[in-house]
């Protein structure tokens, strides 16, 4: 029996029916509020059709309701997601949670594991049970749920029922193994710092020494004394990559360990002979990819097109890994790739979404070898116009395996034993073939933001050499560039087949959002058009006028926050990145779901075998779109965590030292810092900075001081010192050294209030003064508490908001 709520009055609902009623009598044209309550009552599913059927609007009414929509978003009262109407805020109608506590009364609440910090804080989500029937969740555990109407009580804001249960926790608790003096009951550090220490029974420590990265069960906890614990496994010492991302996969609940029957199915498989597919083996197919890449999911060639008709046009042809043929719909092996959803990348380890048998194996396209493929015949005019495309089953054999700088280098003439024998027949026409897709790109006019990934190299042991940025050559957007082509495809045959597909979407950015840019730029003195609507060549324009300049990678970087973030759905409203209309994921299926439904689906819409989507998916695929696209930024979350842990580690013995560095985010409890040479970030928190009092500017990404209106905006450059180095939370604390750039003194918020701005006792290290006069404890060791909002370690809202992701950018393929 479900569990009724009890708590506060809910305001009564705004009798939309009796306003829709009214409207028809009277002829009169729903007001403002009628529109906003309806969409407050819908959420997710209110559309201008179906506000227009609600109210009886017709005729010339339907031209009158779009351009008051169009002025309710503008004030930024609505949002549009998926061609529906939305609170800025509200959840959309399914979506998983992480389920993190309980309430008063003992109930589960949840928080969306995708939610944007900049829409306020994260929501609770009240997760209603019925005892006995369908799934039983647990705290800690991953679910997908859909929202009711039900009560919520004081603790959420909503309620909702579970779909379907993701992920149980398993109740490990990770962390630092500690000898107390006399070796006398050990103890654990938990690298979760919101965990309390615990004892360790000492009857078996699996070998465990001080200082050991460990796993621990709580065998005994209450409410007095240490909980007790025992040691499950040991992994060693913590200075290795091996352990650093060990410990992201514990945090972020990433499965790692593949269950008997999935492996006994994949070990199984056997190599697939060409029966009824296209024999594609005479066809120089290459793989281009980085040098240490292990499977090789896409092969690719070109030539010119010798029809007449189109003359200088280019045929480019795509070979995807046939991931759908030993990927069996209701498999053991389809299921774990559901629940996975995507690879995961560490510096030197990747968590495959398929076991090795399957992904380095036999769905690999190793050079020289015949493999199953999924590929598409592309056919572009001379402007670069895809004007027809083709899908086939082939089997196909690599003709070469390449590394970018290796292709890149046989282009401009340094030629090894491998590609001497390539380049004219095979590297070349390629070449020109992007050539001609680029003259298509740059009519697009995609959003082309420049921001240079970091990348580590690690020693033997695991442990940092040195942190770079990889230069980025034609060779790497030659394959991105076909990638999206073949993606397009997809979606495009798949839509005109009439198949269920999950389309790659990426919307506009929220009112709120641009109204957030538009206050940034007004402060360098640039503008954001006011009017109209905005497209990808807009923001281009901006980013040309700065480009090489010293505030370029600033503008790039604010230009990202603006975008939405992008996600799976079987709703189309297109890509706004690549300025797309309909874009599939297609070319990766050995590392995400999302291209292995796309492959089913172009199975099912060929008639190409039996393994096809399965019967009534329809129903399922917004789902699975929620699931993916929150295993996704799970996954990019452990990713960024395991370099930010590598790094800190790497940097611990440089205490002291200093670095030149840009301000790269800026929060009300301080700044990030990124340093010019390793691209490591740190934080500095504002109470520590000189001996002013500093509050947070939202319009201009700004810290300015309310005494001496002394400021720190984002991306200025500054000098910095390591203050401390928190490895396992990931935290380099700064000390920034360069005073900030001068501004009109007393002329912050504080006296603006009529009251005296809040000072520092002398010296950084010191006690601050608080607004209300009372003192705040001084900075301390990143990770701990204290200091108030101003302590050395960021939120968790900051440090998300801090994550770039690829896919806001467009790198899409």
């Amino acid at each position: 029996m479900t569990t009724r709520r009890s708590g506060p009055p809910k305001p009564k609902r705004p009798a939309v029916a009796r306003r829709k009623a009214a409207a028809k009598t009277t002829g009169d044209f729903p007001s403002r509020d009628d529109i906003l309550a309806f969409v407050a009552e819908n959420p997710g599913k209110a559309g201008k059709r179906e506000i227009a059927r609600h109210f009886g609007i017709t005729g010339a009414g339907r031209i009158q309701l779009k351009k008051m929509l169009k002025d309710l978003a503008g004030e930024g009262l609505v949002a549009k997601r998926q061609k529906r109407l939305i609170r800025p805020g509200d959840l959309p109608p399914v979506f998983v949670v992480a389920l993190v506590a309980r309430d008063e009364d003992g109930e589960l609440l949840g928080e969306p594991e995708d939610w944007d910090p900049e829409s306020g804080p994260t929501p609770k989500v009240l997760i209603l049970t019925t005892k006995g029937k369908g799934p039983q969740p647990g705290l800690g555990d991953r679910a997908l749920i859909r929202l009711t109407d039900a009560e919520t009580g004081f603790e959420a804001q909503y309620a909702a029922r579970i779909i379907k249960v993701l992920e149980k926790s398993h109740g490990a608790i990770l962390g630092i193994f500690r000898l107390r003096e006399g070796n006398k009951w050990p103890y654990l550090e938990p690298i979760d710092r919101k965990s309390r220490e615990m004892d360790v029974d000492p009857a078996d420590l699996k070998g465990a020494r001080d200082g050991d990265l460990v796993s621990v069960t709580v065998t005994k906890s209450g409410r007095y004394g240490a909980p007790r614990a025992e040691i499950i496994e040991r992994f060693g010492a913590p200075g290795s990559e091996k352990a650093i991302s060990e410990i992201a996969l514990h945090s972020h609940g990433i499965r790692h360990e593949f269950p008997r029957e999935v492996i006994a199915e994949a070990e199984a498989a056997k190599p697939v002979t060409l029966g009824k597919r296209e024999d594609w083996r005479q066809i120089p197919l290459v793989t281009i990819d980085p040098p240490d890449a292990k499977d090789h999911d896409d092969a690719v060639f070109a030539e010119p097109d010798e029809d007449p008709a189109n003359e200088g046009g280019q045929v480019v042809y795509v070979a995807i890994a046939d991931v759908a043929h030993y990927i069996r719909p209701g498999s053991a092996l389809d299921r774990e790739a559901h629940l996975r959803g995507n690879s995961v990348y560490f510096p030197d380890r990747v968590i495959p979404m398929l076991p090795e048998r399957i992904s380095n194996d036999l769905c690999s396209l190793r050079e020289k070898e015949d493999r199953p493929a999924m590929a598409v015949r592309m056919v572009f005019d001379k402007t670069g116009r895809k004007t027809g495309h083709t899908f086939h089953r082939v089997l196909m054999r690599s003709a070469a395996k390449l590394s970018y700088l290796q292709a890149q280098k046989a282009i401009d003439g340094v030629l090894d034993d491998k590609t001497e024998t390539l380049v004219d027949g095979v590297l070349k026409p390629i070449w020109a073939a992007y050539a001609v897709l680029k003259l298509g790109r740059d009519a697009r006019e995609p959003l082309e933001l420049d921001l240079p990934e970091r990348k580590i190299a690690l020693k033997e042991d695991g442990s940092v050499d040195h942190v770079y940025v990889p230069e980025r050559l034609d060779a790497h957007k030659l394959i991105e560039e076909f990638m999206i082509q073949a993606n397009v495809a997809a979606a495009e045959t798949l839509e005109k087949k009439k198949t269920a597909l999950l389309y790659r979407i990426h919307d506009a950015s929220t009112p709120e959002k641009l109204e957030h840019l538009k206050e940034f730029l007004s402060t360098i003195n640039m503008k954001l058009p006011s009017t109209g609507g905005l497209r990808p060549s807009v923001f281009n324009g901006i980013l040309a006028k700065v480009k090489d300049g010293p505030q370029s990678q600033l503008i790039n970087e604010v230009i990202l926050r603006s975008q939405a973030q992008a996600e799976y759905n079987p709703q189309n409203i297109g890509h706004f990145g690549l300025n797309l209309r309909r874009y599939a994921h297609f070319t990766s299926p050995i590392r995400r779901y999302a291209d292995l439904i796309v492959h089913r689906g172009l199975v099912a819409a060929h008639g190409l075998g039996d393994d096809g989507l399965p019967e009534g998916i329809e129903a399922k695929l917004e789902a699975i779109g929620a699931e993916i696209s929150a295993a996704e930024r799970k996954a990019m979350l452990a990713e960024r965590d395991t370099i930010d842990r590598l790094i800190a580690l790497w940097m611990a013995e440089q205490i002291g030292a200093t670095f030149k560095g840009r301000i790269a985010g800026v929060v009300k409890s301080g700044m990030f810092i990124r340093l010019n040479d390793t691209g490591a970030d740190g934080f500095v928190p504002a109470s520590t900075i000189g001996l002013d009092y500093y509050r947070y500017d939202e319009g201009s990404h700004s810290l300015i001081g309310d005494k001496s209106g002394e400021t720190y905006q984002l991306g200025d450059i500054v000098d910095v010192k390591l203050v401390e180095a928190a490895p396992f939370a990931g935290a380099l604390r700064f000390e920034v050294l360069t005073p900030g750039r001068k501004g009109s003194g007393g002329s912050g918020g504080a006296q603006r209030r009529g009251r005296a701005s809040p000072g520092r006792a002398p010296g950084r290290s010191g006690s601050r003064s608080g607004p209300k006069g009372g003192t705040t404890p001084g900075p301390k060791r990143p990770g701990t508490s204290g200091g108030g909002k101003s302590g050395s370690k960021p939120s968790r809202a900051a440090r998300k908001a801090r994550a770039s992701t690829r896919e806001n950018s467009g790198n899409e393929s």
